[in-house]
């Protein structure tokens, strides 16, 4: 039976769909588990507020019953879910829908970015993110980790198109460390992705990509479970 991944983005923006899917080129293998990445059609052009969050999250939850359908259709199964938004928009109404972990991306992130070193510092999109992230973070008890959350004040679909991008996340990530002792970056937003590699050259520090973390976790799980 074939195995698979859904890494579901709750906004509406194709174009970021496709930005995490080529990030998640590495980790397909012939024979592995298919990953497929899916927009959420009805959901924000961005999830940048409370309002966005309570709505993309009762969505994921409709958009994780029909991906288990179509895997079905596949005569396959679906093995687990990605919640590609910083903010895990309806991560435990998710998992009351199915039987397969999912995987939020700033649970899963800031976990991995522990790994990594003693304080995290998270770039974020929008100032107005930032309450959001406090309240995940202390819910899982680990704000002594925290270095700081900066905001770069763009949106999400200006990620792509503002011409200051690289320059803001460069300028924020040299903040967090150099003012904020941060021993590694979390990109606070799905859409941050390209941005990766090229701002851990830049800060000299490891950057980690929470939807490419948290694909690793769902990948590690469906290969432990089935193993070939």
């Amino acid at each position: 039976m074939s195995r698979h991944i859904y890494v579901i983005n709750p906004n509406s923006l194709d174009s970021v769909t496709q930005r995490i899917d080529r990030a998640l080129d590495p980790l397909r293998r012939p024979g592995g588990p298919e990953i497929h990445c899916v927009t959420t059609e009805k959901g924000p052009p961005g999830v940048q507020t409370q309002e966005d969050v309570d709505r993309a999250g009762l969505l994921v939850g409709e958009k994780i019953i029909e991906c288990e359908a179509a895997a079905a259709r596949q005569g396959g199964q679906a093995s687990a879910f990605v919640i590609a938004c910083f903010s895990d928009p309806g991560l435990f109404c998710a998992r009351e829908k199915t039987r397969v972990p999912v995987f939020g991306i700033a649970e899963s992130g800031f976990l991995s970015a522990m790994s990594y070193g003693l304080k995290v510092g998270v770039i974020s999109i929008l100032a107005g993110s930032i309450p959001r992230h406090w309240r995940e973070i202390a819910s899982k008890g680990v704000t002594d980790r925290l270095a700081a959350d900066l905001p770069i004040g763009l949106g999400v679909e200006a990620l792509e198109t503002s011409p200051d991008a690289r320059k803001r996340l460069i300028d924020t990530g040299r903040t967090l460390v150099e003012e904020h002792g941060a021993d590694v970056l979390l990109l606070g937003c799905a859409g941050m992705t390209d941005f990766r590699a090229m701002l851990e050259d830049e800060v000299q520090r490891p950057v980690i990509d929470p939807t490419l973390a948290a694909t690793v976790m769902a990948l590690g799980h469906t290969l432990l479970a089935n193993p070939a």
